[in-house]
């Protein structure tokens, strides 16, 4: 079969819809195939690329490097077949289903009351919303957008600034009327502190006294897999909590929690991003639309 006979761009969104759906069976009837043509068409690429792309378990598949990269390269290209279909039919349109995978914390406080505006600015746009704290691969995941804070994992993602945000350590004025106000780091240390579950880059509790900088260990009698959760603990009086200033910043105003040694904080911040893949190349319509809409309207 020559070049000319092989319909590349039919085989790279197959081999897409496999990936992204789980299985070949998924894929089938999304492409209104049977899942034997669909796993014959990906052990036809296989062997036309000279390189195994996927491997096959009765329960999921697994791809392999080679294929990782091929599912990079071949979502970049049907995507800008996508555009050029959309730019010369019906001009910039902005339309179409956007995924997006962030933080809870981020996700209630900030983008949440982005989303009307959003959707009232571009009607044919649809959104899908998932929260969690731990990082994501986008490919994995499906995700057009995922926001999260510190240096980018892959070479292959592209990241867009959003803002910054403060920490700072807080609690809920019942626990201190229970526990007593700390007014040391060692006074700190012996209260129950309230940390995360998962591996962050800081994990540990900065503190500045005067010219010095110290940390508290991070805690460990009380762990959260999210800053949500982690927020509903302190407000039951559960303990003293390091938080996003943006996600307490209503809590602190209502009096349901103070803030604990900020004489001490040091003042450091956490940058959110606006992550998705791609390196400067083409992006479709809809989540270019959506990285500016948040570049203008995120404040944290």
């Amino acid at each position: 079969m020559s070049r000319q006979d092989i319909n590349r761009s039919g085989e790279m969104e197959v081999f897409v819809r496999a990936v992204e759906l789980g299985g070949f069976t998924a894929a089938a009837t999304a492409c209104r195939m049977t899942p034997s043509a669909v796993s014959k068409l990906v052990a036809r690429l296989e062997k036309r690329l000279g390189a195994r792309l996927i491997n096959r378990s009765t329960r999921r598949l697994q791809l392999t490097p080679e294929g990782c990269g091929f599912y990079e390269r071949s979502v970049a290209i049907l995507a800008d077949i996508g555009e050029a279909e959309r730019h010369a039919s019906a001009g910039e349109q902005v339309a179409g289903h956007i995924r997006i995978n962030t933080s809870g914390s981020f996700g209630n406080h900030v983008l949440a009351p982005l989303v009307p505006a959003f959707m009232a600015l571009y009607p044919d746009v649809s959104l899908e919303v998932f929260h969690t704290d731990r990082v994501v691969d986008l490919m994995e995941e499906r995700a057009d957008v995922a926001i999260r804070t510190g240096p980018l994992k892959s070479s292959s993602l592209t990241a867009s600034k959003l803002g910054m945000t403060r920490r700072m350590i807080v609690a809920s004025p019942d626990y201190l009327r229970r526990h007593g106000v700390p007014r040391s780091p060692a006074e700190l240390e012996r209260h129950c502190r309230i940390g995360f579950s998962y591996s962050r880059a800081i994990e540990d509790w900065p503190l500045r006294l005067g010219n010095q900088m110290m940390t508290l260990p991070a805690a460990r009698s009380l762990q959260v897999g999210d800053g949500e959760a982690m927020r509903h603990l302190v407000l039951a009086g559960a303990g003293i909590a390091r938080l996003a200033a943006f996600t307490v910043k209503t809590d602190l105003d209502a009096g349901r929690l103070l803030p604990v040694l900020e004489e001490l904080n040091p003042g450091d911040v956490e940058e959110f991003y606006a992550v998705y893949i791609g390196q400067g190349g083409p992006l479709p319509a809809r989540v270019r639309a959506l990285l500016e809409f948040l570049r203008e309207n995120v404040r944290l």
